[in-house]
């Protein structure tokens, strides 16, 4: 990234960065560095301050306690026979109750981490046992499935490796199948890995979004609802990379087109894996305006979301944090901050790995009103930042 592409995503000038860089100007305040902590993606402010005895962990979150069971599953590699795998239609099942489970539970990490050891193992077995073309390729969508549902545990974690190792292997499960929803699922969940690791690599997630985007399209004019749904899926992580770039009419187009495939949709669908559906979009196009910076848009898009329910609470949890990103850009720190109180009593294990929210906490606990410093610290012991 140029001097002038990081001073225009923080309000400021290429010379301004390099006088920074260079000591001409003092140390920014702490609004400015975690600005620009947000901005480079950079886990831990002792990376930007170089005061070792200041580290703040942003953009990942604790690690939770199942996180080394889950990675054994994951790391192991068995090449026996082992014992008999269940039935297809047993770990479809399992899947789905898992994918519900998730959007119910306001502690899905915790929910996920428990499932998840056993339905990598006996979907590994699966692919290892299967007889027949056919059934192997029914078992790799399911494993590439299960490694999917992985990726929503480990996103976010202390552990970029794993994340990557499960990201791939769902990829390489999904071509190996040849189902259409999940070749598009798998590439779904990669471009957001690549997207989350910055802006070096946001030409990494638009390829992979883009070429399964092309791979999917002659199969749209008849395709069912759940192929439809990760092309619409697909299309909007499009424009979120846009957004990220500052390409605003790039970002809005593909929000477009992806309304569009939702319109198609039937009104009560609800994608278990992408949350897409007409209900989304609302918050999809909140997520857009925040991306480009645009306060006053972003409140907008906000207001009129506002009435759209959201049936997955880690999802709805999600998109209050972005309001209240809405919010803070805006100027309304008060505001923001009462959004992410909500956000916590939706499912306090999403905000708790999101870095937006705790980077708009921690700011507004050095603010010089009082009531909103004791609010700010109140969450922030909720969310683990600060100590009792």
């Amino acid at each position: 990234m140029t001097r002038e592409q990081l001073g225009g995503l923080l309000g400021r000038t290429g010379s301004w960065v390099k006088a920074v860089e260079s000591g001409r100007l003092k140390t920014p305040k702490l609004e400015v560095i975690l600005r620009v902590a947000e901005v480079l993606r950079v886990r831990d402010l002792s990376d930007l301050t170089g005061n070792q005895a200041v580290r703040v962990e942003l953009f990942q979150g604790p690690g939770h306690p199942r996180l080394a069971a889950v990675k054994a599953a994951v790391d192991a590699y068995p090449v026996g026979p082992g014992a008999a795998a269940p039935p297809v239609a047993h770990l479809r099942a399992r899947l789905d109750h898992a994918w519900t489970a998730r959007h119910r539970s306001p502690h899905h990490r915790e929910v996920l981490g428990a499932l998840l050891p056993d339905l990598i193992r006996d979907a590994q077995a699966a692919v290892r046992q299967s007889e027949g073309p056919v059934q192997r390729r029914a078992a790799q969508a399911l494993l590439s499935e299960t490694y999917s549902l992985c990726q929503f545990f480990v996103a976010f974690q202390p552990d970029a490796a794993l994340l990557w190792r499960v990201a791939e292997r769902g990829l390489v499960a999904a071509q190996e199948s040849e189902d259409p929803r999940a070749i598009g699922v798998a590439a779904w969940l990669a471009g957001q890995a690549h997207r989350d690791s910055g802006p070096a690599h946001f030409d990494a997630a638009d390829q992979v979004v883009l070429d399964s985007l092309e791979f999917l399209r002659p199969l749209l004019p008849d395709a069912p609802d759940d192929v439809l749904a990760i092309a619409g899926a697909l299309t909007f992580e499009a424009g979120y990379t846009a957004a990220r770039r500052g390409a605003t009419g790039t970002a809005w187009g593909h929000w477009d087109r992806a309304r569009a495939m939702a319109e198609r949709l039937p009104a009560d669908h609800y994608d278990p894996v992408t949350s897409f559906s007409r209900a989304i979009m609302g918050a999809h196009a909140v997520t857009v305006a925040v991306e480009l910076h645009s306060g006053g848009e972003s409140v907008r898009q906000a207001a009129a979301a506002e009435a759209t329910t959201i049936p997955s609470r880690p999802r709805r949890a999600r998109h209050r944090i972005e309001e209240a990103r809405a919010y803070h850009l805006d100027g309304q720190p008060d505001a923001a901050l009462a959004t992410l109180a909500k956000a916590h009593e939706a499912a306090p294990e999403t905000i708790r790995y999101n870095g937006y929210a705790k980077r708009i906490v921690l700011e507004e606990t050095e603010s010089r009103d009082p009531a909103r410093r004791r609010r700010a610290s109140q969450l922030a012991v909720k969310l683990g930042m600060l100590a009792a």
